[in-house]
């Protein structure tokens, strides 16, 4: 049995949690979030408790046991709290700046980076610290990631755009080769 699959999942009065066949949807304060389910599982609904069971023991049914109980899980706390995600940029010279719904980088090219933020994604700006909210928690997790990658920390000074407490490993360069 998935460890994770068979813990409850915990509805707060505040959340509506609606299953039909195979789309799941939940709704809450902050908006409403749907997800298709898998028909190797099914969901029990009490009181307060949801419970995902699977249907069969096959391997694929195992698989998705707790991978739809974490999906749905990450629906209702995202929901009510909502997730985020910081980033830090690190350089001499490197700036962001917040027009309508798109991010404007200074990264050290010679023209300026634009990402356009998608729809149920916000950004806030602090310094050089981004912060990325959003109530689908796969979505934010890539937006953050699409963000790392206009311009990857590089190894010998960390510069770049970084996950905020991401420990980046520096290389000595060419200096340290020769003195040894």
């Amino acid at each position: 049995m998935s460890r994770v699959g068979k813990q409850p999942i915990i509805v707060p009065s505040n959340v509506d949690l609606k299953i039909n066949d195979k789309l799941i949807v939940v709704s809450g304060p902050k908006g409403q979030l749907e997800q298709l389910s898998s028909d190797l599982v099914k969901f029990t609904l009490q009181e307060n408790l949801c419970l995902v069971e699977r249907l069969n023991d096959s391997k694929r049914a195992r698989s998705e046991h707790g991978l739809i109980r974490s999906l749905v899980s990450n629906m209702i706390e995202g929901v009510t709290e909502g997730f985020e995600i910081k980033l830090e940029l690190i350089g001499i010279g490197y700036k962001v700046q917040l027009q309508n719904q798109s991010l404007v980088f200074n990264i050290g090219f010679s023209h300026q980076v634009e990402y356009e933020l998608p729809q149920g994604i916000e950004a806030s700006l602090e310094g050089n610290n981004i912060t990325i909210k959003g109530i689908n928690k796969q979505q934010v997790g890539q937006v953050a990631a699409s963000i790392r990658m206009l311009k990857k920390p590089e190894p010998y000074k960390g510069k770049g755009i970084r996950y905020r407490n991401e420990q980046i490993r520096k290389k000595a360069g060419k200096g340290a080769k020769a003195n040894a």
